[in-house]
């Protein structure tokens, strides 16, 4: 059994995502990939937040309104209170994250590539049979419409971010 992993695939488009869902169950659906949450993130043009969405699957661990993906990327974006140095919202978040193998520095990643028009797929996942998943990774990345961001992460760290997410 492998460790889990969070995988950001961000999209130089608003649907791009909506693509990378459609791969997704399809590895999902060959046991290549177990899933154990994904959300799509879409961004249109003139919004102010991006737009979560909730991947429904019969392998998923949490409902949609438990979602510890959708928790986090709700924390990633929120808005900084008045008078907090920019970047400081992040820092907190990852003092909160302590320990799940996701950093400060991740969180600005995502942060600074998801944007107005684009879009992303965000994927907590654990066993991956990396003989199928790997080309499909490739043809992605080769295409050059997306940026990979990935955290390998220690064994307990979705329960690890189901406490530092979501608010009981």
């Amino acid at each position: 059994m492998s460790n889990p992993a969070l995988t950001v695939w961000i999209y130089d488009s608003a649907l791009g995502a909506a693509a990378a869902e459609v791969r997704l169950r399809h590895l999902r659906d060959r046991r290549a990939l177990e899933v154990h949450d994904a959300i799509t993130v879409s961004w249109m043009p003139g919004s102010h937040r991006p737009r979560i969405g909730h991947l429904r699957h019969e392998t998923s661990i949490v409902t949609a309104r438990r979602s510890v993906l959708r928790g986090l990327v709700d924390l990633i974006f929120v808005p900084p209170a008045a008078g907090v140095a920019a970047g400081a919202d992040l820092a907190a978040l990852a003092h909160r994250l302590h320990g799940t193998g996701i950093d400060q520095a991740f969180l600005e990643g995502v942060k600074a590539h998801l944007h107005q028009e684009s879009s992303a797929l965000v994927v907590l996942s654990g066993d991956a049979d990396l003989d199928v998943v790997r080309p499909v990774i490739e043809r992605g990345l080769a295409r050059g419409d997306v940026l990979l961001m990935h955290a390998q992460l220690p064994p307990n760290a979705p329960e690890m971010l189901r406490d530092a997410v979501l608010v009981r």
